[in-house]
This record gives C-alpha cells, sequence and structure tokens, in this order.
C-alpha cells in the first residue's frame, strides 16, 4: 500500500522507532501525549495502524506481534497502558525492544503513578525511552504552563494575563488549555492580555469567592460584605464562597510560618501558591497575629460544614463567616 507523503516532516517521521513513556497519573497529560504520537504517525502514513492494550495482556508473544509489521500497513502507534500491571517475564523483552525498537513503530507506554513496576520504569528509561510527567501541576507552576500552552499554541499571553487566567480558572490542566484556546482563537494573533481574560472568565463563580476572600482577609469590611451579598444574590454556590476563605487563611498561615530567608521560587514552593501571590500575602499578613490566624481558619472549618450540610441557612453562614474573619482580624 501506498504510504502518504501528507505532513512527512522531519519531527513526524522521529515518532518512528521512537518510545515515549509517560509516567503520572494526570489523565490530561497522558490522553494529550498519546494523541499527539498517533498524529503524528498518521502524518507520516495515512493508513498507520493503531494498536492499544493493558499491561497484563502483553507477554513475550503479544510484544513480538504488536510491533511486527503489519499486512496492511507499514506505520504503526501502539500504546500499551497501565504499565505498573507488566508481568514480571515481559519486563525484560519490552527493555531489550525499546533499546532496538522497529523503524516504522511509534510505541506509548503509559505508568499511572506509584511505586508498583518502578524497577521497571528506571529501565526503560535507561533504554532510551523519552519520559513524559503526567503530573498536576503545582500551584506556582500554573502561569508558566499557560505561557507555554499559549505558545504551543502560536500566540503569546502575558504575565499579568496568565496569573489572572491561572486565578480566574484554578489549576485544573484541562480547563486552562480549554481557556486558552479560546483566547488564543478570539486574540486574532495578538498578544493575550490581562483585560482580555477579566472579559471573558471574569465574571466565573470561582473569582467572585476569591474576591469575597481577599476583602474579609484584607479587613476591607464594606467590599467584603457587597461583594457576598453580590455573590448570592447571583446564585454563587456557598460552597465557592467558604472554600475560597478557608484556602485563602490557609495560605496566609503558611506564609507566616514559613522559614524566614528563602528566595522567592522557594518560598513560593513553601507556601504553596504561585509567586505572584506572595506580594498579596506579604500585605495580608501585616494585619493578622497568630491568635487571630488561628480563630479565622476555625470559623472557616465551621462554616464549610455547615454549608455542607450541618446547619439549615447556608447563606448565614457564609455571612457569619465574613464577619468572624473580619472581627477576628481586628482582634489580631
Amino acid at each position: 500500500m501506498a504510504r502518504s507523503t501528507a505532513g512527512n516532516t522531519p519531527g513526524d517521521r522521529a515518532a518512528l522507532g521512537s518510545t515515549t513513556l509517560v509516567s503520572g497519573s494526570n489523565e490530561f497529560v497522558a490522553e494529550r501525549t498519546i494523541a499527539s504520537a498517533v498524529r503524528a504517525v498518521r502524518a507520516v502514513d495515512a493508513d498507520a495502524d493503531f494498536v492499544e492494550l493493558a499491561a497484563p495482556e502483553l507477554g513475550a508473544a503479544a510484544l513480538v506481534e504488536i510491533t511486527s509489521p503489519s499486512l496492511f500497513a507499514t506505520a504503526r502507534c501502539v500504546v500499551v497502558r497501565s504499565l505498573e500491571g507488566l508481568p514480571a517475564e515481559a519486563v525484560e523483552p519490552l527493555v531489550s525492544y525499546v533499546e532496538s525498537p522497529a523503524p516504522d513503530v511509534a510505541l506509548v507506554l503509559h505508568h499511572t503513578g506509584g511505586l508498583k513496576g518502578k524497577s521497571a520504569l528506571d529501565k526503560l528509561r535507561k533504554a532510551g525511552a523519552v519520559e513524559v510527567k503526567a503530573q498536576e501541576l503545582k500551584s506556582w507552576e500554573v502561569a508558566g504552563w499557560v505561557a507555554d500552552e499559549a505558545r504551543r499554541q502560536g500566540s503569546r499571553i502575558d504575565r499579568a494575563a496568565a496569573e489572572a487566567l491561572a486565578e480566574a480558572v484554578g489549576i485544573d490542566m484541562r480547563a486552562l488549555a480549554g481557556a486558552v484556546d479560546q483566547l488564543v482563537a478570539d486574540s486574532a494573533g495578538a498578544s493575550i492580555t490581562a483585560e482580555l481574560v477579566r472579559r471573558y472568565f471574569g465574571g466565573r463563580a470561582e473569582v467572585k469567592g476569591f474576591s469575597v476572600a481577599d476583602a474579609a482577609i484584607e479587613g476591607k469590611t464594606s467590599l467584603a460584605i457587597e461583594q457576598l451579598r453580590w455573590a448570592l444574590s447571583n446564585r454563587v454556590d456557598p460552597v465557592l464562597i467558604t472554600s475560597a476563605v478557608a484556602g485563602g487563611l490557609r495560605a496566609l498561615a503558611r506564609y507566616v510560618s514559613a522559614p524566614r530567608g528563602l528566595r522567592e521560587a522557594d518560598l513560593a514552593r513553601e507556601v504553596d501558591v504561585p509567586t505572584w501571590k506572595l506580594k498579596r500575602l506579604a500585605a495580608q499578613s501585616r494585619g493578622w497575629s497568630q491568635r487571630g490566624l488561628a480563630t479565622a481558619i476555625v470559623a472557616a472549618a465551621k462554616a464549610d460544614a455547615d454549608v455542607k450540610g450541618a446547619a439549615g441557612d447556608r447563606q448565614w453562614a457564609c455571612e457569619r463567616l465574613v464577619i468572624s474573619v473580619l472581627r477576628a482580624r481586628a482582634l489580631s
């Protein structure tokens, strides 16, 4: 059968004769990596085979079968999932294959995390598998990942816009990728700005929860009550409000108790927030004592339980939380 030449670039060709090792439980990264491998192989050969199986099914005979030339296609993409379940007798044959792969096969192996199968992972890395880490983003990594995602889609996003998007959408990579995709499509080739991000995502319920939290923690009584009333009147789920307040207080507590003298990046890791949020935490911390912060955190825990069913009036639970936080700060 004739091979398609569509998309036959050096980068596409490099997908064949290679092994990609996806390690980690992040389903979004794993599926994107697999889809990318399939696209690359089919760019070389539109009629390429796609084979998928679970590692427990991968005996030595099965490995030979799936990596051998097909009668009906020249190229092949083979995906092996749940690598942690690879039978012991299949480890060495797989390692040997990775050391000397078939030239017309792209092999993708996915290990979903944990200690099981770790020795096989180490052997596969040494054998030449190219590893892709499928891990959840840390808070301080989100803005950088957003910038990388915009570049991957042929656009640019400035730092303030990336940080605004991270604050609005959170750290879910699938949601972030979708948001970047929408912004790239609507920016018409221009750099994505914070103003554009606010236009599209400034009204999200999660953002309003954070607005309430920040105003309360900063002791801005009128603004906190105003934001809370707005959120409740627009049917923002009280859980989003209490979780935002609790999260803000926990971050502040970690910031206050963090070792002094750390570099900005190290401090962000210690506190588990993006670097851009450190400045706000520094400003917020000046109005709090350890005792006041502890009191507010206890109030947040009670409010969280109340809005999840421990109390009858969920909106009053939110109001009581905001008032408690404002009072705890005033007493600090």
